[in-house]
């Protein structure tokens, strides 16, 4: 199925569609979660909570409230702990280099994820974008994408990720949606993107 009309632009996520990040989130929530007293979970228990606001998802795992002092100290501990391992322990999704590489079209990365943490990935990684949208605060993931898109100075960019997040996000700003199911959300999850992906190649195809 083609991306009808071509899209001018493309703001990527981060996490599950570039980087696969679950093994850094895994040791740093298990690890923040033991350190409070809180028993650790499952690698598919954990899967769910790349994409959220650490501190939405440590209100989940703990039970406590998000502006709790709980789940201040539990997001504290597992920033201190991700910072330390993120750089050896994340990797690139097989293929998307070549296929950042290869694009022409202007690109914007889109992510929950800090700038503290994004900049030493991308130069880690060798990818550069025309433009990077991270929060510098917790802020909805609509506001990171709106940002990328003025930015971009892009009319009809499309959105390519991985989560309900990223769906909700571009909906919110008028944009089309691409979903990637090599990351961490399902095709249940991605059914209100406009076209579902599940290999690099396909995306670009979409987008050369």
């Amino acid at each position: 199925m083609p991306l009808t009309p071509r899209a001018d632009g493309a703001i990527f996520d981060f996490d599950g569609v570039i980087i696969d990040s679950l093994p850094p989130v895994e040791t740093a929530i298990n690890g923040s979660l033991l350190a409070h007293g809180f028993p650790p979970r499952t690698t598919a228990e954990v899967k769910r909570f790349i994409g959220p606001p650490a501190l939405s998802a440590f209100a989940e795992l703990t039970g406590a409230a998000e502006d709790s002092e709980t789940v201040a100290a539990a997001v504290a501990t597992y920033h201190e702990i991700y910072s330390r391992v993120y750089l050896e322990q994340t990797r690139l999704i097989d293929g998307m280099l070549d296929l950042l590489d290869s694009l022409t079209l202007p690109l914007a990365l889109a992510t929950s994820k800090t700038r503290e943490f994004v900049a030493p990935l991308l130069e880690h990684f060798g990818i550069a974008f025309a433009v990077v949208s991270a929060p510098e605060l917790s802020e909805p993931k609509a506001q990171t994408v709106a940002r990328a898109q003025q930015a971009l100075a892009a009319r009809d960019p499309v959105v390519v990720g991985d989560r309900f997040y990223d769906i909700d996000a571009a909906r919110a700003c008028d944009l089309r949606v691409i979903g990637v199911t090599w990351g961490v959300g399902d095709r249940e999850e991605l059914r209100g993107a406009d076209i579902i992906v599940a290999q690099p190649a396909e995306l670009y195809a979409l987008l050369s």
